[in-house]
């Protein structure tokens, strides 16, 4: 792979994020933050924060999608900072972690700056304020990175605890652990809707299925320290950074590992981003250069050597670059050679080796095509003798060679033996029938004695007629439940005509449904749907299709009755809903009103937010977010109480409020310790007080004020 473009900046590359707006940014080590423009890398602006980072392993700077709002450690990793980046204005500095911090991260709403540490800990602080309003759950051990889905509905976090943290954005509340890795996991990365990429310190990378909390794939071949991930946005690649300088890709569908040293460089890997666009891979490395590369390098010389049909060439490219094998230039080679490798089958089956060989040719000095060529040739010396056992009728010897050569199941004579076979069963299977008709399926039957694949279904067929019987029985009555019970209890089932009936009738409907329910007509859609799940090959998919259908009817019929209440907690539910216009309007008007009520809380205007809130009160799946953002309110009330030296009782009886409702977190032990500073004399001790909690809050326990 050869660079497209680079830049060299001198100092180690600890993050590169292309902006809303377009511009790349790219900091240093050094926390010098450079806006580039994306396609030539001249500078179009940038500051330096003065921030030396020594270790970046993980996410030691973070930026909003924005460009408005960075956070960085401090070069001695005691604290974290928020800074508003246009304003360039610290906003916040967080120093609540026992011990060092260890990432940063900020939403792609903008919303929330996440500081992570080696206390297990994770806080959220609101961008506008630099106010802390939440906890993400705690690991046991130093949390190691932090990544959002691209929505911004989920953030997770992973840890030495070998654990991966699972939070909703939406509604504030975490879901299980995920736990599969056997060693502590180091990096995180979420792919499109619903899957999230990790990786632990013995490079084992796992896919999971963020939905169902379950293992999609175990990726193989990584060797060396991962640093880096990144994936395209359409899904089909993901490209992992190593500390060798390594670039591995892998296809995300078949998750097979394309090419182990797909870019190699001689500095680590130390950021990672795709120009989705331009279908660029931009790589930073330790020794701070920025490299671009095209992902379908060689897609102009392909099209010039298919036209010039030198299709050794055109291997030789994909060997150089493996993606070039997904374009639609090398798809036209793949099916050309098919049609080759189709077309010489049948010279050989004719016994013209001579016209194999021509039509085999052009591809004969590719090392791959060639090893096909030659089994194939090999394998068709004994066609032959199969065509002469077959029209011998020795049928016995005839499927042994084409067992032993599976090829040969592909030619025209081995299709009319099996023709053959399915006539002749069928006519025994009429008089296996009727009970004077025995020895007549027998003589039918007899020239297929010895065939192993074979025989078990004649002998079934023979001494089970009452099961056919009853498998017609259930056809007819169209009872499909009881067809598929029979046919897993007795296999020959599936050779009758009436298995290959029911299945094409399988077909056409399922294909009807979806036609259906691509015209909206879901009435219509379950009628057939309810059929096929009977289907054993259909019942799995019929399951899903019935539960999304279900949930979209009841979300549409919530969207037509105004019962937003209803809507919200589907949502909650189905993140697939946020797939259809109503449901995205309904998160934008949430995601406003709930920036409106954080206004609010930064003013600790209780009343003010619970206007705000006043359309989500009774909505359950919201209940968690708002308390949080109470939670946050009554904290600046208290914080503002203990800065005006207010009476001491009335502080503690907010405190007690607090605690009575949110119970023992963060932000109050750290106020607590203010107040203690102020009022030296209290006998107030938290452990001792009645704890609540946020899952415990409801909206009947709102308050003006929590000091009254």
């Amino acid at each position: 792979m050869e660079i497209l473009r680079s830049k060299n900046i001198q100092k180690a590359i600890v993050l590169i994020k292309i902006l809303d707006d377009k511009k790349l940014l790219v900091v240093d080590n050094d926390t010098t933050i450079r806006m580039l423009h994306l396609d030539d890398l001249s500078n179009e602006g940038g500051f330096k924060v003065n921030v030396h980072h020594q270790r970046y392993k993980s996410s030691v700077v973070a930026f909003s999608n924005d460009g408005e709002y960075f956070a960085t450690l401090s070069s001695d990793v005691k604290e974290s900072r928020l800074y508003n980046a246009k304003r360039k204005k610290l906003l916040s500095r967080v120093d609540r972690h026992h011990g060092e911090v260890s990432c940063v991260g900020i939403d792609p709403l903008s919303r929330y700056m996440f500081s992570c540490g080696d206390d297990g800990k994770s806080f959220a602080y609101d961008t506008k304020s630099g106010k802390l309003i939440f906890t993400l759950p705690v690991h046991v051990d130093t949390v190691n990175d932090i990544a959002f889905s691209e929505n911004s509905n989920w953030v997770a976090t992973c840890s030495y605890d070998k654990k991966i943290s699972l939070f909703s954005l939406v509604t504030m509340a975490p879901t299980d652990k995920l736990k599969a890795h056997a060693a502590p996991v180091m990096k995180l990365r979420f792919i499109g809707k619903s899957r999230l990429v990790s990786v632990d310190k013995n490079s084992s990378v796992i896919i999971w299925d963020i939905y169902t909390h379950k293992v999609i794939e175990r990726l193989q071949g990584v060797h060396d320290e991962v640093l880096q991930i990144t994936s395209t946005s359409d899904e089909k690649f993901l490209f992992l950074g190593t500390s060798l300088g390594y670039i591995l890709v892998y296809d995300l569908t078949t998750y097979e590992l394309l090419a182990p040293r797909y870019i190699k460089l001689s500095s680590p890997i130390t950021a990672l981003e795709f120009d989705n666009e331009a279908q660029h891979l931009i790589i930073g490395t330790k020794d701070g250069v920025l490299m671009y590369y095209d992902i379908y390098e060689g897609v102009y010389e392909l099209k010039s050597l298919l036209r010039e049909k030198k299709y050794i060439d055109i291997e030789a490219k994909i060997v150089d670059n493996p993606i070039l094998a997904y374009t639609q230039i090398y798809e036209l080679v793949s099916n050309l050679w098919e049609n080759t490798l189709s077309q010489a089958k049948i010279a050989l089956q004719n016994g013209d080796k001579k016209k194999a060989l021509l039509l085999f040719k052009q591809f004969i000095n590719i090392p791959s095509k060639n090893r096909i060529m030659q089994k194939v040739i090999k394998d068709y010396e004994e066609f032959e003798k199969f065509m002469m056992f077959a029209k011998q009728g020795k049928l016995q010897l005839a499927y042994s060679l084409a067992n032993s050569f599976p090829i040969y199941k592909e030619s025209k004579l081995y299709q009319s033996l099996e023709a053959r076979w399915q006539k002749t069963f069928t006519q025994a299977q009429k008089h296996a029938l009727n009970p004077k008709g025995t020895d007549t399926a027998k003589e039918l039957l007899s020239p297929y004695r010895g065939i192993s694949e074979k025989t078990a279904l004649i002998q079934d067929l023979l001494t089970q007629g009452e099961v056919y019987k009853r498998f017609r029985i259930a056809i007819g009555q169209k009872d499909f439940k009881l067809c598929f019970e029979l046919i897993k209890q007795h296999k020959f089932l599936k050779e009758f005509t009436e298995y290959n009936t029911i299945m094409n009738y399988a077909d056409t409907l399922y294909i009807k449904a979806k036609g259906f329910l691509e015209e909206g007509d879901t009435h219509s859609a379950i009628k057939l749907l309810r059929v096929l799940a009977d289907f054993d090959d259909f019942k799995d998919e019929v399951k899903e299709l019935m539960i999304n259908i279900e949930l979209k009817q009841k979300f549409f019929k919530a969207i037509e009755e105004e019962d937003i209440t209803t809507a919200y907690n589907m949502l909650a539910k189905a993140e697939e809903l946020l797939e259809t216009q109503d449901a995205q309007t309904l998160q934008e008007k949430w995601n406003s009103d709930l920036r409106t009520a954080n206004i609010y809380a930064v003013e600790g205007d209780a009343k003010g937010l619970e206007e705000a809130f006043s359309e989500y009160m009774k909505i359950s799946s919201k209940t968690m977010a708002i308390a949080t953002t109470f939670g946050w309110c009554y904290m600046v009330q208290l914080e503002r109480a203990v800065e005006k030296k207010l009476g001491q009782y009335e502080i503690e009886d907010g405190i007690k409020n607090y605690m009575l409702n949110f119970g023992h977190q963060d932000q109050i032990e750290n106020l607590f310790k203010r107040f203690k500073k102020i009022y030296p004399e209290t006998k107030l001790n938290l452990d001792l007080l009645t704890k609540g909690s946020l899952n415990m809050w409801r909206p009947s326990m709102i308050v003006t004020s929590i000091l009254d």
